[in-house]
Order: structure tokens, then sequence, then C-alpha cells
């Protein structure tokens, strides 16, 4: 099989994006999605996305891991998706359309898209972590000598730890910079390694930290490995609304690959 492809990144989580809005891509072969995101052996990616139509929205998107399993919300390739269907002419300006955990509304303007997540209305804090679900599960620890550890294993040690075990959490780990801004660093689930980005874990730590009173900003700066993602949110009593994820998302390549 020839398949056309396309290369999506932002601040460095990237995606294999494939057009599939005629169903011909093979969606339950694991092993295809797994080869295709693999670094050596493939195109190389954090993650697939496929776009659909959908009924009532703009477009559909169908998001797997690395690993070729289909997942929960992806933050980053939730904006990659915008930039492509926008590439695509599916879209100009703004959008809502359909993932996995609901419908989505977005804005772009010269390859920045502005992402509206879900509300979350659970904030969990516990003695050493906060945890909280912004469409994918995320695990909030604080960790000074961010800089200097080993993140892999530190990351697996707690995304297989109780009370996650085998459904598992993605890890974000924190370093406080200023009043709004903070630095972080992922392990993602799926991907089982330190992304360079993660969307809905500097979503994750921007509410974690404002339910701390680490920060009073509804306006958060977020450093990542891959670069600078910002997150606005609004609070209604004990739950987040107008929350919106915003960053650049750039098309890298595009080509056919043989599978």
């Amino acid at each position: 099989m020839q398949l056309s492809f396309y290369k999506y990144q932002g601040t460095g989580n990237d995606f294999v994006l494939i057009d599939n809005r005629q169903l011909q891509f093979p969606k339950n072969d694991t092993k295809l999605i797994n080869h295709l995101c693999d670094r050596k052996f493939g195109i190389g990616a954090d993650g697939l996305i496929l776009l659909e139509t959908d009924n009532l929205y703009d477009f559909k998107m169908v998001y797997y891991n690395a690993d070729g399993n289909e997942s929960t919300m992806c933050g980053n390739g939730g904006r990659c998706i915008v930039a492509f269907a926008n590439y695509l002419g599916v879209i100009q300006y703004e959008t809502t359309f359909m993932a996995i955990d609901g419908k989505h509304y977005a804005t772009i303007t010269n390859d920045i898209v502005d992402l509206q997540m879900q509300d979350v209305s659970t904030v969990e804090q516990h003695e050493d972590h906060v945890f909280l679900d912004t469409g994918s599960p995320h695990h909030v620890v604080f960790k000074e000598e961010i800089e200097q550890f080993d993140i892999k294993k530190e990351g697996a040690a707690i995304r297989y730890g109780a009370p996650y075990f085998k459904e598992g959490t993605n890890v974000n780990f924190v370093k406080k910079i200023s009043n709004s801004e903070f630095r972080v660093r992922t392990y993602e689930r799926g991907v089982e390694d330190e992304t360079l980005s993660c969307g809905t874990g500097v979503t994750a730590v921007a509410l974690a930290m404002n339910s701390l009173q680490e920060t009073n900003s509804n306006e958060v700066t977020l450093q990542v490995e891959g670069g600078t993602l910002y997150v606005s949110f609004q609070k209604e009593g004990t739950t987040y609304t107008n929350i919106f994820l915003k960053g650049k998302a750039t098309q890298v390549f595009k080509g056919e690959i043989t599978c």
C-alpha cells in the first residue's frame, strides 16, 4: 500500500497526519500505526492522527499513540490537526471539530493555534502531587532539579505504580519560574518516554498550579523542552472553564511511504 502522509509538530511534539476522509486507512492495524511512528523503520512520530469527516462538525480527529493504540485527547495533536485542516482547505480561520473527548473550538492565525480544551471540574490534591484529567489523565509533581534527572525512569515508576498500574497516567514534573511561568517536562504513556511537549500536560500543570495557589494568574506560560506554550482559563467555583491551549503548529514535511 502506498500511503500519503504529512508530518506536523507543535513545540516538538510531532505527529503523522493522514487525510482519511475517504476512510481508506486500515484503522485497526495497530502494528502498521506503530511502524509508521517508529523513528528508525518508519516516518517517526509521537503519534498518528487521522482527519475524517463528521456529520455535525468541520471534521473528526482520531488519535493514536506511537504504540499503535487509539488514545485519549492530545492537545498538541489537536492544534496540529487544526493546522492540517487549514492547509487542506477544510477550514479557514476558525473551526469546531469532534475528538474522542467531545467537541473542540479553535482558531488559527499565522501558524498559531488557540485550542479550547474541555472544562475541568475535579482537581485532586494529594500530599505530594496533584491529579486531574484534561482530556487525558495527568499526575503533576514538583521537581526542583528539573534539568538533570532520569525522567524516563522516574516517570515510568509513577506511570505504572499505584494507583495507576496498567491503565497508567501521564506524568508532569514542574519547576516554578515566576508567579505566571513554569518549567515542565512530561513522561507520556503510549510513547513510554519523555516527549518534547504535551498539550494536555501543560494544561494540567497550569490548572494544578492555580489550584495549589502557586499562581493567581489566569494566563500561564509553560516552558517545555520544545518551546513555549500558553494556557488561559477562567475559574467558576471549583470548575475551570474557557480553557485555551495556545502555541505554534507547523507542517514539517509531506511524503509517501510504502507499507
